[in-house]
């Protein structure tokens, strides 16, 4: 293995996820329409709250991914020393982190989506970078680790390969040492 890895955006996946997050604007839209009486002239309150709120949500996601389309920058960064990765907010917020740090890495499916887990000691060190609803989410109390999560979602390698790439930068550092 070389001596970092950089993983870039994947343009037709990413494409293909605002896409389908157009659909789900637009189909929520039609709800708050339905909910506000335009086509049948009855006023449905929680379907319209509902649909409102939803389509708010999914309108700031879409903006904020379609922002994030001129970020040409590597999504996830793997090299002897350290790992860091932009796949999600909780790998976004984390930033760089040590291999020497690191005590498991797992491929688990969560909702949808497969996640590369990296289980993280010396959390103490890595507190001041997580916001108080990203540590609560990430950090395990009985073991007193965090466990940061990764996507393959948005780059060119499926969920395995990403597990492969991460096992084996660590092992590499590992070596190093």
């Amino acid at each position: 293995m070389g001596n970092e890895i950089k993983l870039f955006r994947n343009r037709s996946k990413t494409k293909k996820l605002l896409w389908t997050s157009g659909a789900v604007c637009i189909a929520l839209f039609f709800v708050l329409l339905y909910g506000l009486g335009v086509f049948d002239g009855i006023l449905k309150i929680k379907p319209a709250i509902f649909a409102g709120g939803a389509c708010i949500v999914m309108l700031t996601l879409l903006i904020n991914s379609l922002i994030s389309l001129k970020d040409t920058s590597a999504q996830i960064v793997l090299n002897r020393h350290n790992f860091q990765g932009r796949t999600t907010p909780l790998a976004k917020a984390f930033g760089v982190g040590n291999w020497d740090d690191v005590t498991a890495i797992q491929l688990q499916k969560v909702g949808g989506d497969a996640l590369v887990v990296v289980s993280v000691t010396n959390a103490a060190s890595y507190r001041s970078r997580l916001s108080s609803m990203l540590w609560k989410m990430a950090f395990d109390e009985p073991s007193q680790q965090l466990h940061i999560m990764y996507s393959s979602s948005v780059v060119d390698v499926d969920a395995t390969a990403l597990y492969e790439l991460f096992m084996r930068s660590w092992e590499e550092s590992r070596k190093a040492v």
